[in-house]
């Protein structure tokens, strides 16, 4: 069946060990979903932290989602709605402070931009602050500066095996309260009962009414594991331990070997069938035409989907240097033409009868947009495309609804 979402943990998949989305990651995420798959980010980093993230992969104008504290919370990409989250009870924060006094432990949460602690100066909270890009803010008394409900706290410390020991009491002390986890060797994560990657992805597919064998998991960690089970195929990266590469249905390369483009492209994009027309062919017939005259160039062609280049310079800009949109709606009527032309049957004639865009933001002079058409719609005797045209560097300039007539030649 068709995957209708994608599900990504972050640290250790998404990204690399700098901690940055490599380029190659980033335009196969963009491309996919250009054919009409949302993507959704499942990670235990606070919102506030996966939300550039979320921006840069541009969730929001595709309709994507976030899953943050492991679970806790689900808010919607496109307009920052909070649609799921749980809270832990304010009455057991007072325990979960005494036992981290007693053990010697860290203990902070989150809150918006901050990080709440009793160990400002520890070096895993310090870094935790640094990638999530929040402030941190000490507290010697934990629950007397926790005036609201949060939905995660951890404790931290670097002594492992107390650390473990602590975690196996509290899976049989708190059963049924709340549950807790280790994300890090140096993290023991505490959050509201039930509450983890896959049940709060459950949810969600609820709410989308998307089946399980609908959607694409990759992860690498122990938090991924139900999740990548509950998919309808589960992906382990090459640098998963090895438990959870046990539990999936493939293995890809590791987050340095953009495992998540190889694993979107063998089992994504590969499924787009590309078309027996020549791209030679294609833009040696535009010469000596519009198409020719604006510098649009076709670099890809598929049933169903239609990629064009087309210069900023002197035939596309205006006298200010940055791209005229006349310009735009032209390359978007034009890969959009070339869709439905080759898609109708033989006895067809392609004519276009709507074009309306929403231009976002600017290309300068010396930069090459690229347009990417889509079919949104194939009736009989109507095609409706959305074409989406980006810069170079994968900003999105123009959004364009294309209505095409099919005809039969008399």
């Amino acid at each position: 069946m068709k995957c209708k979402l994608l599900v990504l943990d972050v640290d250790g998949t998404l990204l690399n060990n700098a901690k940055e989305i490599s380029k190659r990651t980033l335009v196969t995420l963009l491309k996919v979903q250009q054919t009409g798959i949302r993507i959704v980010l499942a990670s235990g980093r606070p919102t506030h932290g996966l939300i550039p993230l979320a921006k840069q992969l541009e969730l929001d104008h595709y309709d994507g989602f976030i899953i943050a504290y492991n679970g806790s919370q689900i808010i919607s990409a496109k307009d920052g709605k909070v649609i799921f989250e749980r809270h832990i009870d304010n009455e057991l924060l007072p325990y979960l402070e005494k036992k981290a006094k007693k053990n010697n432990f860290g203990i902070f949460t989150y809150k918006d931009n901050r990080i709440i602690t009793t160990a400002p100066e520890d070096e895993h909270i310090r870094h935790e602050a640094f990638i999530n890009q929040m402030e941190v803010i000490h507290e010697k008394e934990f629950c007397a500066a926790i005036d609201f409900s949060p939905t995660q706290c951890v404790l931290v410390s670097d002594d492992k095996e107390a650390l473990t020991d602590l975690e196996q009491h509290w899976k049989r002390r708190l059963n049924g309260t709340l549950d807790v986890f280790r994300s890090e060797d140096y993290f023991l994560e505490v959050v509201p009962c039930g509450i983890d990657k896959a049940n709060s992805l459950a949810t969600l597919l609820d709410i989308l009414k998307i089946a399980r064998n609908e959607i694409i998991a990759i992860g690498d960690g122990v938090c991924d594991v139900t999740m990548i089970q509950q998919a309808g195929t589960g992906i382990a990266m090459g640098n998963a331990q090895d438990s959870v590469k046990a539990c999936a249905d493939m293995i890809t390369g590791s987050n340095e070997e953009d495992g998540v483009a190889d694993a979107v492209e063998k089992m994504i994009l590969t499924d787009i069938r590309p078309s027996t027309v020549s791209l030679d062919i294609l833009n040696a017939r535009s010469q000596h035409t519009l198409m020719g005259n604006l510098g649009i160039q076709y670099t890809y062609v598929s049933d169903g989907r239609v990629e064009a280049t087309m210069p900023v310079d002197h035939r596309t800009r205006q006298p200010f240097g940055v791209l005229h949109g006349g310009a735009s709606l032209a390359l978007a009527e034009t890969v959009a033409g070339m869709g439905s032309m080759l898609m109708c049957q033989p006895d067809d004639i392609v004519v276009g009868m709507q074009v309306s865009g929403n231009h976002i933001s600017s290309a300068h002079e010396g930069d090459t947009v690229r347009a990417v058409a889509t079919i949104i719609h194939q009736g009989r005797s109507s095609h409706v495309w959305n074409v989406d045209i980006f810069t170079s560097t994968n900003k999105l300039v123009s959004s364009v609804r294309v209505i095409n007539s099919l005809m039969k030649k008399r």
